[in-house]
């Protein structure tokens, strides 16, 4: 579980618990009247800083239990396809980066990785990744810029296939998608674990775009193999495919036949940017699996040249190469900041608190 529900259980009752008292330092005595005042101002100083060293200490065990609310969910990557995928981690603006922001996931392996409360961003996969003999990381899709295995801050290129989150948002609930928007590149699952709510369920695109993708939106390998493929806005750049200018809002941007192609075969994943009604899914207080290639009979088959297995490719072939800008696509992760900034705002209040009311003790 995690968000408010957890954070009332732990930090709230932390005012009320009285530590125990703290160690109390005798100032010596002296039967004559000749004790120097030097000595005394020794003594007293002595017993202050005790004091203020047991005031310290609390403040940290106070703080470490806060600390410990934050750690709420769990994101577990599974790799399920028949060939190495490369996730990539990308936080929100004004959001602390997870522990990691890229890492190899091998065939059959998964990873665990902890988020705090609030945090949202987005997870993608990179495929035909590889480095030059100048040690230089890049990938052929999802590649994030960075030049390393770590994105480091640096979002995915299009096309890819993205599963966007916001932890704790309105409502204290989580909102998550799954996104065509920038284009496809691999299929992906999201699947909550223990939450709750009437939409919390299984986001999911399985289906292999890559194979089926037309001519004038395919990307291909170095081997003219179909590897992604791209949005009708990436592709063309115009204001009715991206939902721009005088089609910027959802009553004038209405699907192209690129963005019902892909409805078609991932109907719970946005297949353009104001896809909302049958595409945004909650939860509250759950944990997620993000698999790659959820589906065996959906795992792409890489070409004998690709490394033995490192790479996904379709079987059918084009001209484009991959596009390098990195459209940046919030859709309904849009949410009131105030409910999912809540729990940090109580948590340093009670760090504040504490910490006031514990040193006025020592005037």
């Amino acid at each position: 579980m995690h968000g408010w529900n957890k954070l009332t259980l732990i930090c709230i009752p932390s005012l009320y618990i009285r530590p125990p008292p703290y160690p109390k330092f005798s100032t010596p005595t002296n039967s004559s009247s000749s004790v120097s005042s030097h000595s005394q101002t020794s003594s007293s100083t002595s017993q202050l800083m005790g004091k203020l060293y047991f005031h310290i200490f609390f403040l940290i065990l106070s703080n470490s239990l806060i600390a410990e609310v934050y750690s709420t969910a769990t994101f577990t990557f599974v790799n399920k396809c028949k060939f190495t995928v490369w996730p990539g981690i990308l936080s929100n603006a004004g959001i602390s980066p997870l522990s990691t922001t890229g890492f190899a996931l091998n065939t059959g392996e998964s990873r665990i990785i902890n988020a705090p409360t609030a945090w949202g961003g987005r997870f993608w996969g990179r495929t035909h990744c590889s480095e030059d003999p100048t040690g230089k990381f890049s990938c052929a899709t999802g590649d994030c810029g960075s030049g390393k295995l770590e994105c480091a801050g640096g979002g995915a290129a299009t096309p890819v296939t993205l599963a966007e989150f916001t932890l704790d948002g309105d409502a204290g609930k989580d909102f998550y998608d799954l996104s065509l928007v920038d284009g496809f590149n691999l299929p992906m699952l999201v699947a909550p674990q223990g939450g709750s709510g009437a939409n919390c369920s299984r986001a999911e695109c399985v289906a292999d775009l890559n194979g089926d993708c037309a001519p004038e939106l395919r990307v291909t390998s170095a081997g003219g193999e179909g590897v992604a493929c791209r949005s009708a806005c990436d592709a063309f750049r115009s204001e009715e495919y991206c939902c721009s200018g005088e089609y910027g809002t959802p009553a004038a941007c209405k699907p192209s036949q690129y963005a019902e192609t892909f409805k078609r075969a991932c109907p719970q994943a946005y297949s353009y940017a104001y896809d909302d009604l049958t595409s945004t899914f909650t939860c509250i207080g759950a944990d997620y699996i993000i698999t790659f290639c959820p589906s065996p009979n959906t795992s792409q088959k890489s070409t004998s040249g690709s490394g033995g297995g490192q790479n996904p490719v379709s079987a059918a072939g084009g001209s484009n190469t991959p596009f390098d800008g990195n459209m940046v696509y919030e859709g309904a992760l849009d949410v009131s900041s105030a409910a999912s900034t809540c729990a940090h705002v109580v948590g340093g209040g009670v760090a504040v608190v504490a910490a006031m009311w514990r040193l006025s003790q020592l005037y």
